[in-house]
């Protein structure tokens, strides 16, 4: 299957196209949405994951981020959180198996077979979209909500040649010390909590992965979040970028929770930064 537009509409005074293409990281057919402002281009570029249950429809008719990405002259790309049909394995809960990927690379069976997201994201879907579309690679930066925080956070930090810029909204900050974690990176990685640890951002700042890297890194947390203390905990983010005088700026919003409600409402000003770095 070479890359296929199903769907194309006019939004923002620019273009949304939905695609899809197989994916040799997958081994199948792979979703992704994209918008392109008016003009030619190369455009600056806004990869942004999703989190748990959702697909690359969520972003694209929730955030409300079309009209300040065309102001911006952003190109925003968002893709399917995992691999999915007939043959891949899948598990009846919902924080695990399709829509669920943590984007990592799965090492342990039934996930190993399908779910490569970090592979497939960082080595296919990336050059893939550069090279047929008129956006700007050296201009690339990332962001996410919740599951997609965590892998906007770890993606970054693992490839920081990728990206320029990163921010997140509710992000699983330290997936080895949650529940939703656990049970994930246990699943997909295995029990040796010692890999696990490439995945967490808190831990990987901690180390040192963020040093002289990123200017700063934006996140957004809603303080009625009935997520917030069990699974999220931003604490540890934060403890983490202090330790590693990393510059974080952690805005706790009162009154919000872990909605595209919350999402959309500050979405405009983490396309205005990342745009300001991205120049």
């Amino acid at each position: 299957m070479s890359l296929e537009t199903t769907g194309q509409h006019r939004v923002a005074g620019g273009t949304l196209r939905y695609c899809r293409h197989a994916s040799s990281a997958t081994s199948t057919a792979m979703r992704f949405s994209l918008f392109l402002p008016e003009g030619k281009g190369p455009f600056p570029l806004l990869l942004w994951l999703s989190g748990l249950t959702c697909t690359e429809e969520n972003f694209t008719t929730k955030s409300g981020a079309y009209l300040a990405a065309s102001r911006l002259g952003l190109a925003v790309l968002a893709p399917d959180t995992s691999p999915r049909g007939e043959g891949v394995a899948d598990d009846a809960a919902y924080d695990l198996g399709q829509g669920a990927s943590f984007y990592v690379d799965a090492t342990e069976a039934p996930w190993a077979a399908h779910f490569q997201m970090e592979r497939y994201i960082t080595t296919e879907l990336l050059p893939l979209v550069t090279k047929e579309f008129a956006v700007d690679a050296a201009r690339c930066g990332i962001s996410g909500h919740s599951m997609g925080g965590h892998g906007a956070l770890t993606l970054a930090l693992r490839h920081p040649q990728l990206f320029r810029s990163v921010s997140a909204f509710s992000p699983i900050s330290s997936p080895t010390r949650c529940p939703w974690g656990h049970k994930a990176l246990g699943a997909y990685l295995g029990p040796d909590q010692n890999l696990w640890r490439e995945h967490d951002a808190s831990l990987l700042i901690e180390a040192g992965a963020a040093r002289g890297r990123f200017d700063e890194i934006l996140v957004d947390q809603g303080s009625a979040d009935s997520f917030l203390e069990g699974q999220l905990k931003p604490e540890l983010l934060e403890a983490a970028c202090a330790k590693a005088g990393q510059k974080l700026r952690l805005r706790r919003q009162e009154g919000y929770d872990h909605s595209y409600f919350f999402v959309s409402t500050f979405m405009e000003s983490h396309l205005s930064w990342h745009a300001e770095r991205l120049r």
